[in-house]
C-alpha cells in the first residue's frame, strides 16, 4: 500500500471528482458496453449457479440502494441467483469476515479491504489475484486504471477490482449552528475557533460533535493526529513515540481528550452506537460529524422530509467543510482519501468450475463504467479509465461536496489501513474510550500500537520473503 501511496495521491488530485466528472469513451479505449460486454461474454457460466456475494453495503450504507439495483439486474440478465449477506463494515464485521475463511466457510465473492486488512487472505492464499484471473479472461477489470487497483503489501500484486473511493472530512448541520448563533464554517476554518463554536452549541442545549467513541473513534483519532502532520508525511505508524508520527498520535489523541473532558461529546460517547449519533445529526440535535462520503447517501435518504417545518427537504441542513486545523502543519484544505476497497474472488470459488465464470461475469457487472458512476453519486472517487457519468439529479449535499473537492490542496489515504485489524487495529480503537477518561494512559497505549504494528510488519515481511 505504501508504494501506491504516490500514485493514489497524484490521482486523486488530478482526477476529476465523481458526480462532477465524466468523459465519453474514445476508440482507444473503448465504451463501457464493449468492455463490460467482452468480459461477460468469455465469462459466461455454463450453467446457473448461485453466489454467495460478501459486501459492507450494509442497510445503513448509502450505497445500498445501488448494490441492490446492481445485482437485480445482474440475476435479471444471467439468470443466476446472489445470496447477499452484506454486513456494516464495522471492526467486529471485519472480524467475522476473516473468521470465515478460517473455517470453511468463505463467501465466493468478497468486497473487502484492501491493503493490511486483506494481508492474511492474500498469504494464506483465500483470494486469486487480478493477474491469475487475466490468464482465462484477459479483459477482465481492464476499463480500471491498474495503478489504482489497490497492490497488496504481501507481494504487490493485485486482487480486488475497485468500484468507489472515499473521502472523509466534516458534516455540518447549519441548522443547528444558526441556532447557536454560530457562522457556518469555511475552508479556513481554525481549531481555535472550533472550540469557541463547540462552546457556543453546547450553551444551546445541542450536542457540538456527533461520534460513538464505542464504535468509531478512527474518524476523530485521525484528524485531530492530521493536525501535527501534512499530507506528504501522514500515512505511516510511528516507530517510536518521540518521531514525528508517534507525536502527532499522542498530540491528537491528547486534543480527542480534551474535547471530552469540555463535554463536546454525546455524554453516552462511550456506550452508544454509531447509528444513534448519526440521528443526532439528521434530527438536528449536533452541530458537527467527520465521517466519509459513504454517509452522503445515508443523509440522503433519512432527511428527505421536512421534519423542521422550513418548507424544504431537512438535507438542506447538512453541508459539509474541512475538519477544523490546528497550527500549520497541515493546511487547512487537505482530507483523507483513496481508493481501499475492491471486490476479490476467493480461491475456493475460482476452484469450482461452475462459480468460476460466473464470478468474473458478476463483478464486471458490478465494476463496469455505468455501475460506478452511480456508486460515485455522492462525489467520491473512481479508478475508472474513462471517468464517471455525471448524476442528473444531484441532491444539495452532493453539490455541496463538490464545491468542496474544489479546494483540495492535499490527500492522505487513512492510516488506520495501514494496521492489523485483529493485532493492531481494533485493540487501539477499543481503548481510545478509555484513554478519554484516563483509565488508560495515551502514551503507553501508542508505545503498545508501535509493538504490537512491529510485530505484525515483521510477520507480514517474513511471509513475503
Amino acid at each position: 500500500m505504501k508504494k501506491a501511496i504516490a500514485l493514489i495521491l497524484t490521482a486523486l488530485l488530478t482526477a476529476s471528482v465523481c458526480t462532477g466528472c465524466g468523459s465519453s469513451a474514445t476508440a482507444s479505449t473503448g465504451s463501457t458496453a464493449s468492455t463490460a460486454g467482452s468480459v461477460a461474454a468469455s465469462a459466461a457460466p455454463s450453467k446457473k449457479v448461485s453466489l454467495n456475494v460478501v459486501t459492507s453495503y450494509g442497510a445503513d450504507d448509502g450505497n445500498r440502494k445501488n448494490f441492490e439495483a446492481a445485482y437485480t439486474s445482474w440475476q435479471e440478465k444471467t439468470g443466476n441467483e446472489v445470496k447477499d449477506t452484506s454486513g456494516d463494515g464495522s471492526e467486529d464485521w471485519k472480524v467475522k469476515v476473516m473468521n470465515s475463511f478460517e473455517v470453511g466457510s468463505e463467501p465466493d465473492v468478497l468486497f473487502f479491504w484492501n491493503g493490511a486488512d486483506a494481508n492474511k487472505l492474500v498469504k494464506n492464499q483465500k483470494v486469486v489475484s487480478i493477474d491469475e484471473i487475466r490468464k482465462e479472461y484477459p479483459d477482465y477489470a481492464s476499463n480500471m486504471k491498474e495503478d489504482m487497483l489497490g497492490a497488496s503489501p504481501v507481494d504487490n500484486k493485485n486482487y480486488s477490482v475497485p468500484v468507489n473511493g472515499y473521502w472523509e472530512s466534516m458534516f455540518v448541520n447549519t441548522k443547528v449552528l444558526s441556532d447557536s448563533g454560530v457562522t457556518v464554517p469555511d475552508s479556513g476554518y481554525t481549531y481555535d475557533q472550533f472550540l469557541k463554536d463547540c462552546a457556543a452549541v453546547k450553551a444551546k442545549g445541542f450536542t457540538p460533535i456527533a461520534v460513538s467513541l464505542h464504535e468509531v473513534p478512527n474518524y476523530w483519532f485521525e484528524f485531530l493526529s492530521y493536525n501535527y502532520s501534512s499530507a506528504a508525511t501522514f500515512n505511516k505508524t510511528p516507530e517510536t513515540t518521540t518521531d514525528e508520527a508517534g507525536k502527532a498520535w499522542i498530540s491528537g489523541l491528547t486534543d480527542l481528550k480534551d474535547l471530552y473532558a469540555r463535554g463536546f461529546l454525546p455524554v453516552n460517547t462511550n456506550s452508544t452506537t454509531d447509528a444513534d449519533t448519526n440521528n443526532l445529526m439528521s434530527q438536528n440535535k449536533a452541530a458537527f460529524m467527520i465521517d466519509g462520503s459513504w454517509k452522503v447517501g445515508w443523509f440522503e435518504e433519512n432527511m428527505k422530509e421536512d421534519m423542521d417545518g422550513d418548507g424544504k427537504a431537512d438535507i438542506e441542513n447538512i453541508a459539509v467543510t474541512f475538519p477544523p486545523v490546528k497550527g500549520d502543519t497541515r493546511k487547512s484544505t487537505d482530507y483523507i482519501g483513496g481508493i481501499s476497497m475492491g471486490y476479490y474472488i476467493t480461491t475456493k470459488a475460482w476452484n469450482d468450475p461452475d462459480k468460476r465464470a460466473a464470478c468474473v461475469d458478476f463483478i464486471s457487472h458490478m465494476t463496469a463504467d455505468d455501475v460506478v458512476s452511480k456508486f460515485c453519486s455522492a462525489g467520491s472517487v473512481s479508478a475508472l479509465k474513462n471517468g464517471v457519468t455525471a448524476q442528473s439529479d444531484s441532491s444539495s449535499l452532493v453539490k455541496k461536496v463538490n464545491e468542496m473537492n474544489k479546494e483540495v490542496t492535499g490527500i492522505s489515504p487513512a492510516v488506520e489501513d495501514l494496521m492489523d485489524n485483529k493485532s493492531v487495529r481494533t485493540p487501539f480503537f477499543a481503548d481510545v474510550k478509555n484513554m478519554v477518561v484516563g483509565k488508560v494512559d495515551i502514551t503507553k497505549s501508542v508505545a503498545s500500537v508501535i509493538d504490537a504494528q512491529k510485530k505484525f510488519l515483521a510477520q507480514t515481511t517474513n511471509a513475503a520473503s
